[in-house]
């Protein structure tokens, strides 16, 4: 009795003990959980149905030229006025993005050319172009349009800054699958599975590339760390679907 009365007290405060260590154990998890939680899910930037969330740059909403056929965000490009078709222009999404996985997939008409237009500031008064500000990821048919023989012009390339490397661009009207992810300073592009330019940006670097290149002379281009991303209207008929978009 003597040595069961010693160990009575004993057991209890190893039943608390143990219930306290299992009760911080579960708390400690929790927390690991939601600190761990920091992504957004995927979302949709094209319903496959409307052109909600997008609008014609500088303006309220989206040209006419630019249709929803067959699940698929199509320009086109029938009927044009100059160079682009009446009713048409760039495309930009309602929000803004900093870092951010973004994905789609892309297919060109023969001898077309078109863009994915990122970090763009909708100012047309100040910024007269979606592409005065924003660096553009190329789409082009390679085989076809005139800017394929121009260094860092091809699809793929980080237009007119980088080359794409190695070049996995399809035949005009065949689909291409792309991914931009923009985090802190890092930008990775992969084109059809791979990886196909990568940099970073803002840095010393950046900004020497930018100053050899053909937007040298427009301030506030590839300066800024969040914007809008635009498909653009080059003139040429262009397809665009499974556009989606997570925030990092």
């Amino acid at each position: 009795m003597t040595t069961l009365r010693h160990l009575l007290p004993l057991l209890v405060l190893g039943a608390l003990g143990a219930c306290q260590s299992s009760t911080h154990q579960t708390s400690m998890t929790a927390n690991e959980k939601s600190s761990g939680s920091a992504s957004e899910a995927w979302q949709p930037l094209f319903d496959g149905k409307t052109t909600q969330g997008w609008h014609t740059y500088g303006q309220a909403k989206v040209g006419k030229a630019w249709k929803v056929e067959n699940g698929t965000l199509h320009l086109d490009a029938a009927h044009k006025q100059d160079w682009q078709p009446g009713d048409g222009g760039d495309i930009v999404t309602a929000e803004s993005y900093g870092n951010f996985h973004l994905k789609l997939d892309w297919k060109i008409a023969a001898n077309g050319n078109s863009g994915i237009i990122l970090f763009v500031q909708d100012e047309p008064t100040k910024y007269p172009n979606t592409w005065s500000t924003g660096p553009e990821v190329q789409v082009l048919d390679n085989a076809g349009h005139p800017d394929a023989k121009i260094h860092k012009h091809r699809a793929g390339d980080l237009y007119d800054l980088i080359a794409s490397n190695p070049e996995t661009s399809k035949p005009a009207g065949e689909w291409n699958q792309v991914e931009v992810i923009s985090n802190n300073g890092r930008l990775d592009i992969f084109q059809n599975g791979t990886k196909v330019v990568s940099t970073t940006l803002w840095d010393d670097n950046w900004k020497k590339m930018v100053a050899g290149s053909k937007f040298k002379d427009m301030a506030g281009f590839g300066a800024f760390k969040s914007g809008k991303i635009a498909l653009q209207d080059h003139g040429d008929d262009v397809w665009y679907r499974n556009i989606m978009i997570k925030r990092l």
